[in-house]
C-alpha cells in the first residue's frame, strides 16, 4: 500500500515536471503569462474609464474676484487639466469642437452675492458625449465649488457659512483611488484566466500532439494525470501572481495592501485548484485549441463580470447573485478584497474559504469523471 502510494506520488511529480518543460518551450504562452501580470495590470490600473483623469475644463470668469480665483485654482491635475480662462463668446465654439469637456461660467458679482447670503447660481456646461468623464466630473466639480464657497464664507464669517460640519473618514483607501481597486481586480481576473487556460491548454496539447496515447501505455491513472497538471500549472500562476502583487501592485503602482499576502496566497492556491479543474473539464469537451478558446470566452466573461470584481454583487438581480454564488470566482473575489483591502483574517473569511473549497472539490470530481470517460474512449 505504501509503495503504491509513493509510486503514485512519483508519477504525479514526474508528469508535473513534464508540464514545466512543455511550458518552457511554449514561447507564446510564456509571453502571455509575463504580459498578463505586468503590462495588463498596469494598463488596467491606470486606464480605468470610471476614474476622472486629465479632463479638459475651461472657465468663463465674469466676476474676477478672490473667490472665483480660488475656485479656478482648485481645478488641478490629475483629475483636471489646468483650466483655461476663456471669454463668454468662446464657450459655445469650444464645446462644439470638443475642445472642452467642462465649461464653468462664474457670473458677475458672484462673490458679493455669496457674502450677502443670496446663494447665486453657477452654470456648468458638460459635453455628455464623453459619458464616463461627464458623470464623474460633474460630481467632482460640484464638490470642489461647494467646498471652496463654504471655506471662503466661513473664513470671512459670512451668514452663508454652513452651521453643520461633515467629518468624513475614509477607510482602507484613504484617497479613494480607483487604480487601487483596479490593480487588485486585474490580478484576480488574470489568475482566473490563466488558471483555466493553462491547465486546459496543457490537456488539449496532449490530445492534439498525440502524446495522450503515450500516457495510456504508461502505468499512470487519469487521476495522476489530472493532479499533475493541476499542481504544475497552478504553481506557475501562483508564483507569477505573487511576484506581480509585490513588484507591480506594491512597487510600481504604490498600492498599500492592508492584509496578509501569505493568507492571500493560501486562498489563491485553493482557488487555482478549482480553476484548474474547470479548465480540465472544458478541455475534455473541446477537441482542438480553437474550440477550447471559444468555450473559454463563454465561461470566463461571466466569471469575471458577474463575480463582484467589476460590479458589486448587491447591484445584480437576486437570481444572478444566487447563480454566481455557486462559482468559485465569486468567493475568491470576496476573499481577495477582504484580505488585501480590509486586512481580514481567517475568522472573517472562513465562510468564503469553505465555500470555495467545497465548490472546487465538486469541480475536481466532475472533471476527473469526465477525463476518465475521455481516456476510456481512446482505448
Amino acid at each position: 500500500m505504501g509503495s503504491a502510494f509513493l509510486g503514485s506520488l512519483s508519477n504525479i511529480f514526474s508528469l508535473g515536471i513534464k508540464e514545466f518543460r512543455s511550458l518552457l518551450y511554449d514561447k507564446a504562452m510564456l509571453f502571455l503569462i509575463l504580459f498578463m501580470f505586468t503590462g495588463t495590470v498596469y494598463a488596467d490600473a491606470r486606464a480605468k474609464p470610471e476614474s476622472l483623469n486629465r479632463a479638459t475644463v475651461a472657465v468663463v470668469d465674469e466676476d474676477r474676484s478672490q473667490l472665483s480665483s480660488r475656485i479656478i485654482a482648485a481645478l488641478h491635475p490629475p483629475q483636471f487639466m489646468p483650466p483655461e480662462r476663456i471669454d463668454l463668446a468662446e464657450m459655445d465654439k469650444g464645446m462644439d469642437s470638443g475642445q472642452y469637456t467642462f465649461v464653468l461660467d462664474i457670473p458677475p458679482d458672484f462673490q458679493r452675492d455669496v457674502m450677502a447670503g443670496r446663494a447665486p447660481d453657477l452654470q456648468l456646461n458638460v459635453d455628455a458625449t464623453r459619458l464616463s468623464q461627464a458623470q464623474t466630473g460633474t460630481s467632482y466639480l460640484q464638490n470642489i465649488v461647494d467646498g471652496e464657497i463654504r471655506a471662503y464664507a466661513q473664513r470671512h464669517q459670512s451668514s452663508a457659512a454652513s452651521p453643520i460640519g461633515l467629518n468624513i473618514r475614509v477607510f482602507f483607501n484613504p484617497n479613494v483611488s480607483q487604480f487601487w481597486f483596479a490593480a487588485i481586480n486585474s490580478i484576480v481576473n488574470n489568475i482566473t484566466l490563466l488558471g483555466i487556460l493553462l491547465t486546459g491548454a496543457a490537456l488539449i496539447r496532449e490530445n492534439e500532439h498525440g502524446t495522450i496515447e503515450h500516457l495510456l501505455v504508461m502505468p499512470v491513472t487519469p487521476l495522476e494525470i489530472m493532479i499533475s497538471k493541476v499542481w504544475s500549472m497552478g504553481l506557475v500562476v501562483l508564483v507569477v501572481s505573487s511576484l506581480s502583487l509585490h513588484v507591480m501592485v506594491q512597487g510600481v503602482l504604490g498600492v498599500t495592501l492592508n492584509g496578509s499576502t501569505l493568507l492571500f496566497a493560501c486562498c489563491t492556491l485553493l482557488y487555482l485548484f478549482a480553476a484548474a479543474s474547470i479548465g480540465i473539464y472544458m478541455a475534455t469537451l473541446a477537441r482542438t485549441m480553437p474550440q477550447f478558446g471559444l468555450l473559454a470566452i463563454l465561461v470566463l466573461l461571466p466569471l469575471e463580470i458577474l463575480s463582484g470584481g467589476t460590479t458589486p454583487r448587491e447591484s445584480m438581480p437576486q437570481a444572478i447573485q444566487w447563480i454566481m454564488s455557486l462559482a468559485p470566482t465569486t468567493h475568491y473575489v470576496s476573499l481577495a478584497q477582504a484580505i488585501l483591502f480590509r486586512g481580514a483574517g481567517p475568522s472573517v473569511i472562513w465562510p468564503d474559504f469553505l465555500g470555495m473549497a467545497s465548490i472546487g472539490t465538486f469541480f475536481f470530481w466532475f472533471a476527473h469523471h469526465r477525463l476518465r470517460r475521455m481516456i476510456s474512449s481512446l482505448h
